[in-house]
């Protein structure tokens, strides 16, 4: 099982079967979580790393990490990648974290957590994209050293150059 430590937090790949108690709703007797978790953008992140597992098979160690909190063990998000790396080397990425965390740095935290992880796996280009009005997400990914790559009527992108330096 693939477990990410920062000083905050905790990185903990799923699997289908926590994936799916995620989607439902129902904590298993080890799970905890805060009380707005899982909010709908983790809902709709894992339902899309089910249907990648369904048709790729196994998506780990490029799958969806639950964010939990170091000091008391609570679900708080989520982030992960957007499938496997392609041809190129890069591959895409996404988080959230219930309404009661943000504002904390979890997402950063987490976030370079993950890019650290992504070098150590040969990925050469990270991409991310957030609403044009999402300053916190935009500040999220500065924050981790994310460049603004391109703008279109939706979304800001965004993109991080990897080297085998960086790990």
């Amino acid at each position: 099982m693939i477990e990410l430590e920062t000083p905050r937090l905790r990185l903990h790949a799923v699997d289908d079967g926590e994936a799916r108690r995620i989607i439902a709703r129902e904590p298993g007797p080890s799970d905890m979580w805060v009380a707005d978790y899982p909010f709908e953008g983790d809902l709709y992140a894992l339902r899309s790393f089910l249907r990648a597992c369904e048709q790729h098979g196994d998506q780990r160690p490029f799958g969806y990490f639950r964010i939990s909190r170091r000091l008391d063990g609570l679900a708080v998000g989520g982030i992960g990648f957007k499938g496997r790396p392609d041809e190129r080397g890069a591959v895409e990425i996404g988080y959230g974290l219930a309404p009661s965390a943000r504002g904390n740095g979890y997402a950063a935290e987490a976030l370079i957590a993950l890019v650290g992880f992504a070098c150590e796996h040969a990925v050469s280009l990270i991409l991310a994209d957030t609403d044009l009005d999402n300053i916190a997400s935009e500040r999220t990914l500065e924050h981790a050293g994310f460049t603004r790559a391109a703008t279109d009527p939706q979304l800001h992108h965004y993109q991080k150059h990897l080297d085998a330096m960086q790990a």
